[in-house]
């Protein structure tokens, strides 16, 4: 069996997408960028959408980079995305319709309606996964409820990263970690959640075959091979292709009592268990069970992340100030600590928008100091979210009987050093951030398990501890953090 072998990783975050190549060789793993690219949501007719081709058009620009970069050595190939989103594929396997972006309006006020035919409790008991209002399944009634001509002729439902592996093989297929996203997934049944469906009138034999991480779905199909030039046979390989499912793959932990976060656009918080935890705990707490690697699950809750930080940057930008993200750490640095708290995971903040004033208006509804600078605005969304790490390890705490400590944070969000002191200083436990390119590194390693190059979850972790140096936090508590927390309990609980 070959020692030295190349897996290209394709990454699709919120904002941006990039190609990695993972060179894993002698118990360590290498990462060289093929390509990098932003890719922004178009709105059409008051709705908002993926630019799903121009997507494709990146992996496809990526793959012919790598191929010229390795004399066509590769391995395999590797896509994870976000989760929830999808796209219809018709019976002639074509696209029925450009996939929505899940922060589109068209899932305002749904949950409410679905718990009407299906309780609340009852989805929970079903499927164990968060209620956030975009949820493929709320997407789904929504489309019912408007008697959507694509889903009416739907053929086959996949997720965004299936639907790219669909286009490079052309096998339809569903990987289980981003099929859980959905909220249609049956994790005790182990597989769709198909009478809850029924009963919201959403067919069911539109969904796809679902297969673990480290599958082989199928080799790069012909005509790509002839369009790239690119050798025959190259397999495409299942990762965890949900994002954070990727990322959790690489955190560099061993054992258990740790916490992870995978910090970017969102923060996903929690722990790795071995079965799903479906209780009237994890109910009222609103914590999820989504799909990991190796039959593993990721207990975890959504936090609303760096988007508060992203959109004050766009806003501005849109205003002829367009700061780096670094300038704005350091006004962060300098304003004053703690001075004035958000919940971050409020429903105001979720879709685009002005996201200064929304801040702003928070606080002033909240009766607080009102930030007024730049500096103030984004230490506020900063301090906020370090408050909900502090909230959220809590109630895992109370949930397992153990004081999760150390708190490891992977992903781009680990490369601001201002988030992750505070997240340190506000939860009281030992910080320790990096890799940053975690979600990349994990989908290359997800794929070296599914060619048997990496002989399980274990070694895939040593890999990451033996390769990557690490940076550490330790907290230092204050009475101001204190009296922060005690506020921001009080506005949002």
């Amino acid at each position: 069996m070959k020692t030295d072998t190349r897996f290209l990783a394709f990454d699709f975050g919120a904002e941006s997408g990039r190609a990695l190549l993972c060179s894993i060789s002698n118990g360590k793993i290498e990462l060289s960028e093929m390509h990098r690219f932003t890719h922004t949501p178009v709105k059409t007719l008051g709705h908002l959408h993926w630019n799903v081709l121009e997507q494709f058009a990146n992996i496809k620009h990526g793959l012919k980079i790598a191929l010229n970069e390795t004399n066509g050595a590769i391995d395999g190939i590797g896509v994870d995305t976000w989760g929830v989103d999808f796209g219809l594929i018709g019976e002639d396997g074509e696209l029925l319709a450009i996939p929505s972006h899940y922060r589109d309006s068209r899932t305002d006020g749904v949950m409410d309606e679905v718990f009407k035919i299906v309780p609340r409790k009852e989805v929970f008991e079903r499927t164990g996964i968060q209620f956030l209002q975009f949820n493929t399944l709320y997407q789904l009634y929504s489309m019912v409820k408007n008697n959507s001509t694509a889903l009416k002729y739907a053929s086959k439902l996949l997720m965004m990263p299936d639907l790219f592996n669909y286009w490079l093989t052309g096998r339809q297929v569903g990987e289980f970690s981003i099929a859980t996203t959905s909220q249609c997934y049956d994790p005790r049944a182990g597989d769709w959640a198909f009478e809850m469906l029924g009963k919201l009138g959403i067919q069911t034999d539109m969904l796809p075959e679902i297969v673990q991480p480290g599958t082989i779905i199928g080799p790069l199909s012909d005509k790509l091979t002839s369009e790239l030039g690119a050798g025959a046979g190259i397999p495409v390989i299942a990762p965890a292709a949900h994002d954070t499912g990727s990322a959790v793959a690489a955190v560099p932990a061993t054992g258990k009592g740790h916490a992870y976060i995978s910090s970017g656009t969102w923060s996903l918080m929690g722990v790795e268990i071995d079965e799903p935890m479906i209780n009237e705990q994890s109910l009222a707490m609103s914590f999820t069970n989504e799909g990991g690697v190796d039959g593993r699950y990721r207990f975890l809750k959504n936090i609303m992340g760096l988007w508060l930080v992203q959109e004050c940057r766009r806003t501005w930008a849109s205003q002829g100030q367009d700061i780096s993200y670094a300038e704005l750490t350091d006004m962060a640095a300098q304003a004053e600590g703690f001075a004035c708290v958000v919940d971050p995971d409020d429903g105001a903040f979720l879709t685009p928008g002005d996201m200064p004033q929304r801040i702003r208006d928070f606080c002033s509804r909240t009766k607080q100091r009102i930030p007024e600078t730049k500096g103030e605005i984004v230490r506020c969304a900063l301090d906020s979210l370090a408050l909900r790490y502090r909230f959220t390890i809590e109630c895992l705490d109370e949930m397992f009987g153990i004081r999760h400590d150390p708190i490891h944070i992977v992903g781009g969000g680990t490369q601001n050093t201002l988030l992750c002191q505070l997240a340190a200083d506000a939860t009281g436990r030992t910080v320790i951030a990096g890799p940053v390119e975690a979600t990349a590194i994990g989908n290359g390693l997800v794929q070296g398990m599914g060619v048997g190059v990496v002989k399980s979850l274990e070694e895939a972790r040593k890999i990451v501890i033996d390769t990557y140096s690490l940076i550490k936090y330790e907290p230092s508590g204050s009475e101001i953090i204190e009296r922060g927390y005690r506020l921001f309990k009080d506005i949002a609980g």
